[in-house]
């Protein structure tokens, strides 16, 4: 079976998917947030000072940079756990068929495309550095540094895992299942990866173009996720790339404002930076990835259609069932 076909391997009346969707965002945006809302209430005043709090992503609420990254992150823990939750105990499969197609999760796959990228994300920070070092600040300090160290490899994997998980493979898995393709839920999960990012701070002061590298990112998270039949090359882009964004450098005007080792000073603007990635080290990644684990037929994968597996169990509704009674 492939790794849409995993979804065939549970439950899926449609109210599997309304209970478990509810459940996520019980999670992800109700209970997960709580902690950080105490913290910030105890903080303000009044109400509209809370309110000026959140409209600046918490950043204005003097709160210990690393406490209030922690607080961000416990938010998509709890959805991954809530997440995990419905797809063992409501969808009835596995974790691991979210994960990947294989019978095992290949963490050879994940640390590969971990410390690939997070070879490049540095190469080119310090590249971007030597080449204007009049727009940065060495802001090491070594307690807080490497107390974000620590929360960056221990809590950003599972923000970015909750991410990759409900995007690649919640969603994908579902919508392939539905209209029987590939393109649609690859071109959808992609768009609304991009969108949600739209709330960034960045977006904000650079304008929409930045959603060019949103919706980029997630098509090529997931294309590596069909093409590879699992999740396990994604997840590890994306936690390297979200990892190396908080501790390398901050500004005070991105989604991570931390303790990093520089300090941007620059006023923001479009650069290179920003395109580079989409247009050219993604499809060499893509390339790379394709020779390492013998990627072929390109178009069957991406665009081919969704069968229902001949061994289905016809105890389980498919998503065929969406609406009857």
């Amino acid at each position: 079976m492939n790794y849409i076909q995993q979804v065939y391997k549970g439950k899926n009346e449609w109210y599997h998917w309304l209970i478990t969707i509810f459940l996520v965002l019980i999670g992800w945006q109700l209970l997960g947030v709580i902690p950080l809302t105490a913290v910030v209430f105890a903080k303000a005043e009044n109400i509209t000072e809370f309110i000026s709090y959140a409209e600046s992503n918490f950043a204005s609420a003097g709160i210990d940079k690393n406490f209030l990254l922690f607080l961000l992150l416990f938010m998509f823990v709890v959805g991954l756990v809530f997440l995990f939750i419905g797809i063992k105990y409501i969808h009835k499969r596995s974790i691991t068929s979210l994960i990947t197609s294989r019978e095992k999760i290949d963490w050879n796959r994940f640390f590969f495309a971990f410390f690939l990228w997070g070879a490049i994300a540095v190469a080119i920070t310090f590249i971007g550095i030597s080449l204007a070092p009049e727009n940065y600040i060495w802001n090491f300090n070594a307690k807080p540094f490497f107390i974000l160290v620590a929360i960056s490899f221990i809590f950003i994997p599972l923000q970015t895992s909750f991410e990759e998980l409900l995007f690649r493979g919640y969603f994908l898995q579902g919508l392939g299942a539905l209209v029987k393709n590939r393109w649609f839920p690859l071109l959808i999960t992609s768009l609304i990866f991009g969108l949600l990012h739209g709330a960034n701070p960045e977006v904000a002061k650079l304008g929409q173009i930045t959603m060019v590298f949103y919706i980029g990112t997630g098509l090529l998270y997931g294309i590596t996720t069909l093409m590879d039949e699992g999740t396990e090359i994604a997840l590890g882009l994306h936690a390297v790339n979200n990892i190396t964004a908080a501790f390398l450098v901050t500004t005070d005007w991105t989604v991570f404002q931390t303790d990093a080792l520089y300090r941007d000073t620059s006023e923001p603007s479009v650069t290179w930076e920003m395109f580079l990635p989409v247009f050219v080290l993604y499809p060499l990644m893509l390339w790379l990835f394709s020779e390492k684990y013998g990627w072929t037929n390109w178009k069957e994968k991406l665009t081919g259609k969704i069968e229902v597996p001949a061994n289905f169990n016809e105890n389980y509704k498919t998503l065929d069932n969406i609406g009857e009674a």
